[in-house]
């Protein structure tokens, strides 16, 4: 799995499905291991969701893992990237389906994003060439940007649960680490290696992914206070990437490899599991042929959003949301 190298490749993000994954058939909105998800489209085609890259082989699916959802700190809107005239930045769309889709970023290529639990800032990373750089702005108003970190390939960015840092992962030649920027004071951290970092509400723990020697994504559980450190979900035959935690902090929601088998072809997939952060009561969410990516929390915790081409003959990337119910 090569999940770790996906990102450089953002400005390759597709809207329809791959070429790879013409055999499915994208015009189901759900199939029969999802009943009782209570599956709703919440974005239209007009919208131009971004669809993260899936690249898939006969025995291994990669996907770009980071994060470009995420539901506003009143839980009235839902913030996407969508790509349009020549650039990707991150809009806005009320839930309840009032009004166009607010443009919120006016940048070249956004790469992810993350509000603050506040609800006043929103930090996001953009590609500069041969380096990501991490900036933060205004969620509700303006364009102005405050440059957080330069000169590197930085990504993932994600607020502490107090406002006060915003981790993120950096790419070196030695491999990917987990780092913080304190906001105040504006000094740098450095933690453990790993990517896809996200704070675990309550504790002073973060967890992230990592991949192993045999090429599989794993999450991981690490106590940035102490330095203690645990693998959470792991699997021989699956990998595991994109994990959220719940607002509640006992839940993480995450994407995972699977492989659908019926009697026309064998077929590598993603899809939305979910498990306790500590790694107890793992479970598969979405079973569709489509590609399940990119989850994220509704602020209540009742619902996970994530983008998929199911619904869509064509293959048209779209928001969709499903009850959490366990």
């Amino acid at each position: 799995m090569r999940i770790c190298h996906v990102f450089i490749a953002i400005l390759l993000m597709l809207s329809v499905a791959d070429a790879g994954a013409q055999q499915v058939d994208y015009s189901v909105a759900s199939v029969p291991e999802e009943s009782g998800r209570q599956l709703v489209k919440v974005t239209s085609d007009a919208d131009c969701v971004c669809m993260p890259i899936v690249k898939r082989s006969k025995t291994s699916v990669d996907w770009f893992s980071n994060r470009i959802l995420d539901v506003s700190a009143d839980g009235n809107g839902l913030a996407y990237l969508a790509a349009r005239n020549g650039t990707t930045n991150v809009f806005v769309k009320r839930l309840s389906g009032a009004g166009a889709s607010m443009q919120r970023t006016k940048r070249s290529s956004v790469i992810d994003f993350s509000y603050s639990s506040d609800g006043s800032y929103l930090c996001f990373s953009e590609k500069k060439g041969k380096t990501n750089q991490i900036f933060q702005t205004d969620a509700v108003q303006g364009y102005v940007c405050r440059q957080i970190t330069s000169g590197a390939v930085d990504y993932s960015p994600v607020y502490s649960a107090d406002v006060s840092q915003i981790f993120f992962a950096r790419q070196e030649q030695e491999g990917i680490s987990i780092w913080s920027y304190d906001i105040q004071n504006n000094y740098l951290s450095v933690y453990t290696e790993g990517m896809n970092p996200f704070p675990v509400a309550g504790e002073p723990s973060f967890v992230c992914v990592r991949v192993n020697d045999s090429g599989k994504g794993e999450i991981w559980k690490v106590d940035y206070r102490t330095g203690a450190e645990e693998c959470v979900v792991s699997d021989a035959e699956k990998s595991f990437a994109s994990p959220v935690v719940s607002p509640d902090g006992r839940w993480m929601a995450f994407v995972g490899s699977s492989r659908i088998v019926n009697d026309e072809f064998s077929y590598m997939n993603t899809d939305i599991y979910a498990a306790r952060t500590d790694g107890s009561e793992l479970v598969q969410l979405t079973f569709h042929a489509a590609d399940d990516v990119s989850p994220v929390w509704s602020r209540d915790g009742r619902y996970i959003y994530f983008i998929s081409q199911r619904g869509s003959k064509g293959g048209i990337a779209n928001v969709w949301r499903m009850d959490f119910n366990l």
